[in-house]
């Protein structure tokens, strides 16, 4: 049995966090419980998810691989494109990057980094439906969904402190609804007209994390659909940061989607792969 050194940064972005590889060269061949083993908490680095950067395929400046922390390989990332986006302007280019461009599954996504942020460009949201009625707990919920790059069912609540997240959030994740993939599942309430917080329960993670820059972008858009608040939308998140979203209304639905917000280094590492 074979054990090499594989390098790796520990990134977070609003409190998501992410094991970093730079695998431009392929070298790394991490199955689906190699990765798990990497993001488990107790066992392993410990991450919401692993981040790849891979040589571009089809247009981008590079190809983004994200997988879940069960080891599951993902659309996108909202808060993750901004980690990778921080790696390959200070790991890869030295600091020295005004613009990139990355292949997702979900389509192509930009970065810019304004200021001390980093904005990420998403791609064209869909599947909006406002006002769906299921059954959990043999009590009929309303809510409201649309994919951002990945799906997402937005919940609006007066009481975000007590909100059930971990257990309704389970529920509502594989409902049959949003058969057969499941969606994440955010719980929203407004703070002012062009203010929110959220809490999200992450499909692949299947807990509550501490920010999910996909699930702002949702839950931003529901508000706006429900309150007609103007973009730009403030965004504050279970661990702490209040990131903003930005989009055009359009007759076809969406567009010009942005998000802005942290993504920081944490710390630098080896670990023994098999």
């Amino acid at each position: 049995m074979e054990i090499a050194a594989m390098e790796f940064w520990k990134m977070n972005g609003a409190g998501n966090d992410f094991v970093v590889i730079d695998n431009r060269d392929l070298r790394h061949h991490l199955d689906r419980e190699a990765i798990a083993r990497i993001c488990h908490r107790q066992r392993g680095v410990g991450a919401d998810g692993l981040l790849a950067v891979e040589p571009a395929q089809s247009g981008g400046d590079y190809r983004f691989r994200y997988y879940n922390a069960d080891g599951g390989e993902a659309e996108m990332c909202g808060n993750g494109a901004r980690c990778f986006g921080q790696f390959i302007k200070h790991r890869i280019h030295g600091g020295h990057l005004a613009s990139a461009t990355f292949e997702t599954i979900a389509g192509l996504v930009s970065v810019e980094f304004p200021g001390d942020g980093v904005q990420i460009g998403l791609s064209t949201p869909h599947g909006l439906a406002l006002n769906q009625v299921i059954e959990v707990d043999h009590l009929p919920l309303t809510v409201h969904s649309v994919n951002t790059g990945v799906p997402h069912a937005v919940i609006v609540v007066e009481d975000l402190d007590a909100a059930e997240v971990f257990r309704i959030g389970r529920i509502v994740r594989r409902h049959e609804a949003f058969a057969p993939k499941g969606t994440n599942v955010n719980f929203m309430k407004a703070l002012g007209p062009s203010e929110i917080a959220i809490r999200t329960y992450e499909r692949g993670v299947e807990d509550e994390t501490l920010a999910c820059g996909t699930g702002m972008v949702a839950c931003a858009i529901v508000h706006h659909e429900l309150t007609g608040a103007p973009a730009p939308i403030s965004v504050r998140v279970r661990g702490g940061d209040t990131l903003r979203v930005e989009f055009s209304r359009e007759a076809s639905g969406y567009g010009n989607v942005r998000l802005t917000g942290p993504a920081e280094f944490v710390f630098r590492g080896t670990m023994e792969t098999v």
